[in-house]
């Protein structure tokens, strides 16, 4: 690793973990019961294999072209991490999505649904993926400007009823990211409350994922599962 020391990252994942323990005792949660999901953007696949050394089996990742390269290289390696799609996608880019994708986490559209979908049965054809499941969180547009990526809730049940028809997708939750002049607890409490409506009426558990570096506690506080944390465990990312 030449960004950060295997000791600064263990110290980083610890520190993080600790942090989220005490999150979910003072929310009264179950100890255990949030999962960090690291992102490692910008940084070496080394990064990605220290972290597998250190028992985490998935981060996140926000651009195609650098995910799948990444997804590549630690398939080589033999290296147990897979890697989640966090960032928006372009319908066009759903077949190569769907090839290398352990989890989809931006879900924003009925087209994108019908892409992946697609995507994962040409992949399953040639022999790209070995899981014929691919477990997808719709991202939700909290102030409806979709332009950021997610789904307005206005459009929601639709995106749901095309997800849960779709052969290969597993529809397994809501994922959210406040808006800059947003009130976060309120944002978080919000989807929160969508995402335990949506789980009634479906008849079984989902996930809620929110929160970053800057406000995950906030969110577990407010019901988060799913907490994406780059910084603070993988440290700044590299510059040029």
């Amino acid at each position: 690793m030449t960004e950060l020391t295997t000791a600064q990252l263990q110290e980083n994942l610890a520190a993080v973990h600790a942090r989220i323990e005490a999150a979910e005792s003072a929310a009264g949660r179950e100890a255990g019961s949030v999962q960090l999901l690291p992102v490692t953007k910008f940084h070496d696949v080394a990064v990605i294999r220290a972290l597998a050394e250190n028992g985490v089996r998935l981060v996140g990742e926000n651009r195609e072209q650098e995910a799948r390269a990444k997804a590549e290289a630690l398939t080589a390696d033999g290296v147990d991490c897979g890697i989640v799609m966090i960032g928006q996608i372009q319908s066009k880019k759903a077949n190569a999505v769907a090839r290398w994708a352990a989890e989809v986490h931006s879900l924003d559209s009925v087209k994108l649904a019908n892409g992946l979908d697609r995507g994962m049965a040409l992949a399953l054809e040639r022999g790209d993926r070995v899981s014929d499941r691919l477990p997808c969180l719709i991202q939700v547009s909290a102030d409806g400007d979709t332009s950021r990526g997610g789904v307005s809730l206005t459009e929601l049940a639709a995106l749901v009823d095309a997800t849960e028809q779709a052969t290969h997708l597993v529809l397994d939750g809501l994922m959210v990211v406040p808006p800059l002049d947003a009130d976060p607890a309120a944002v978080f409490a919000e989807v929160r409350e969508h995402t335990d409506r949506l789980a009634a009426q479906l008849g079984r558990r989902l996930r809620f994922s929110a929160g970053m570096s800057g406000d995950f506690e906030l969110a577990i506080a407010h019901g988060s599962d799913v907490v994406r944390v780059g910084t603070a465990v993988c440290g700044p990312r590299p510059v040029g």
